[in-house]
């Protein structure tokens, strides 16, 4: 697997549409987000409009997880949190392409960020989990992140638990 960074040029048929088939086989996830309107119906112009939104925020990078050419996941992070006291990186979404659940992708994605981060010389990482993703909250845990705080999210105002996880060096 490798991660690459999303091409900062506009978003090109081919690319748009992989990005969207990805965004689609999440239905589940995104009717708990609230993200899009119709979930069962994400449309290549939501998927677009949703990764230039992402990419407006300062210090984001989308890197997208291709496995033998195949588009698997694409990760968003931030290099700081909008709070000036909270020193650490976040990642903003890890998104697996849901036929692909369970095989230890999104785990390999988020290994790869944390050597990412590591290599930046970052000591820990953060994320969110809404409140109403227990098996988000199972799979971040299983990995090591331990809960730190509670809050609403500062975009929609949903309730989530923040995680953390020290990034340990070799």
């Amino acid at each position: 697997m490798i991660l690459d960074p999303l091409p900062t040029t506009p978003l090109g048929d081919p690319l748009l549409a992989e990005l969207t088939a990805l965004y689609a086989s999440n239905h589940a996830f995104h009717t708990l987000t609230g993200d899009f309107p119709d979930p069962k119906d994400i449309r290549p112009e939501q998927v677009a409009a949703a990764l230039s939104a992402e990419r407006e925020q300062p210090g984001t990078e989308i890197l997208l997880a291709r496995s033998f050419g195949r588009l698997i996941g694409i990760v968003v992070t931030l290099a700081h949190h909008p709070d000036p006291a909270d020193p650490d990186p976040w990642i903003g979404l890890l998104m697996v392409d849901a036929s692909l659940h369970g095989q230890g992708h999104g785990r390999h994605m988020a290994a790869l960020v944390e050597d990412r981060f590591r290599a930046a010389g970052r000591s820990a990482v953060r994320l969110a989990v809404l409140a109403n993703n227990p098996k988000a909250l199972a799979f971040w845990t299983a990995l090591g992140y331990q809960v730190v705080d509670h809050r609403e999210d500062l975009r929609h105002g949903r309730p989530c638990a923040v995680l953390r996880k020290e990034l340990a060096t070799s």
